[in-house]
């Protein structure tokens, strides 16, 4: 068994250099090599990733599935891991997920826990929160590379950001790959406090909301409904909770000074939560 290790970035140099150093201090793995797959950053990517003795590519175009495929081309392992650039792993991570493909009689895709943390030194042990039944999360899944292009890959119909890799579990279900959740294959996601300005996460919840459409068109499916909330009670919800008129006042919530930082989250949360359901229902009201 060799693993490759697909790792997908764009302009964010400092983060992947950490998660490549974590990568490294390892200890006893199968044979490992590490993919960078460089999606047009304009920093020193590429200088970090030969400095880690990692694998670069280059895919200009800035498109999340078209990398990793680009990375899946290339990738000479059986066995395919993926992880974002901003993660730190424990040791024995690469091995954890090694070891449920080596004792798998039937295809696997394997996931663990996703611990969100709010700088790379806080590194709390996984706990029952971080219990996911997502069936593949690309910041932390790996499967048969065999499988996986079996199935076709990433779809690059989803050009903007999200859903790319739901879509792929659910095409990798319909192909009878078996999911297991590897409590010891846990890593942290470094997410520090509005690290994302209020205007980058409009505009990335709008692409998600977008993205969500397409999948639900694709897949009429009830599991693509709920795993997008593009179903009746969520849409409802969200407006009696997070209604379009007060996404004024909740954008002034988020972003005043003033106010203490659990409310100004709050505000972030709902706006965010409006946004996301009004052009989701905008999108889907196209195919009506």
């Amino acid at each position: 068994m060799k693993i490759s290790v697909i790792i997908a970035t764009k302009d964010r140099a400092d983060r992947l250099d950490a998660a490549l150093e974590s990568l490294r201090l390892q200890g006893t793995t199968p044979p490992t090599e590490i993919i960078v797959v460089d999606n047009g950053s304009v920093d020193g990517t590429r200088a970090i990733a030969e400095k880690r003795g990692a694998r670069y590519l280059y895919e200009a175009v800035p498109h999340r599935g078209r990398a990793r495929n680009r990375g899946v081309a290339a990738a000479t392992g059986s066995h395919l891991l993926f992880v974002d650039d901003d993660v730190i792993v424990p040791a024995g991570f690469i091995a954890a997920h090694a070891r449920v493909h080596r004792e798998a009689v039937f295809p696997q895709a394997v996931t663990g826990p996703i611990i969100n943390v709010p700088s790379p030194t806080d590194r709390p042990s996984p706990g029952a929160a971080n219990y996911s039944g997502a069936f593949f999360c690309t910041c932390n899944a790996s499967v048969g590379k065999s499988t996986l292009e079996a199935v076709g890959g990433f779809d690059e119909q989803f050009d903007l950001y999200g859903w790319e890799d739901t879509e792929l579990g659910l095409r990798l279900r319909n192909f009878d790959v078996a999911h297991v959740f590897a409590w010891d294959a846990y890593l942290w996601h470094v997410k520090p406090p509005e690290a994302e300005t209020i205007d980058a996460a409009l505009r990335r919840t709008i692409e998600k909301a977008r993205m969500a459409a397409r999948l639900v068109r694709k897949s009429p499916t009830s599991r693509a409904k709920l795993a997008t909330g593009a179903y009746g009670i969520n849409l409802l919800r969200a407006k009696a909770l997070a209604p379009r008129s007060a996404q004024a006042l909740f954008a002034g919530v988020a972003t005043s000074p003033n106010v203490p930082p659990v409310v100004a989250r709050f505000a972030r949360g709902r706006l965010l939560d409006s946004v996301y359901v009004e052009e989701l229902e905008r999108e889907l009201g196209h195919d009506r």
